[in-house]
């Protein structure tokens, strides 16, 4: 789908501040409220626009730990890339998942409330995920930039 200026300011503004109301966007974007919701539906309907959401953040519910793993897994094992995901997914802790093409395989995005926390999931739920070959820990010290937004 060609996305022309129009499109962009609204995209600009609906990124900068998915929670406000339909008709200040609008008028921040420099378009009637109808313009913005028939290119908003247009877009949706292309797949350019998945969702606009609320975002819970977790360090505010008490999670002051993030460790990224690194995972490796067994690839003589068929089933291993769907048996690890499977398994992932299910471990609550576990708040993203991803597959790469190198050595490393996998990547799991871990929460917990504390070291001690982390240390039981990490024993508990981690350490028994399926074909695991090597695992790495990285710790998050501080996050540096997180953003969703494409530059428009």
């Amino acid at each position: 789908m060609q996305v022309d200026d129009t499109d962009r300011r609204i995209l600009r503004q609906i990124q900068a501040e998915p929670a406000a109301l339909p008709s200040d966007l609008a008028e921040r974007a420099g378009v009637t409220a109808a313009t913005f919701a028939r290119r908003l539906e247009r877009m949706r309907a292309a797949g350019v626009v998945k969702a606009i959401r609320e975002e819970v953040d977790w360090r505010a519910l008490g999670y002051g730990v993030e460790v990224s793993l690194r995972v490796t897994l067994d690839k003589t094992e068929p089933r291993a890339f769907d048996e690890f995901i499977a398994a992932a997914r299910e471990v609550p802790e576990v708040i993203s998942i991803g597959t790469f093409l190198g050595r490393v395989d996998a990547r799991l995005l871990v929460i917990a409330r504390d070291m001690a926390d982390y240390q039981r999931i990490y024993r508990e739920k981690i350490l028994t995920l399926p074909h695991m070959t090597d695992i790495e820990a990285l710790m998050q010290v501080a996050t540096i930039k997180d953003s969703q937004s494409v530059p428009l």
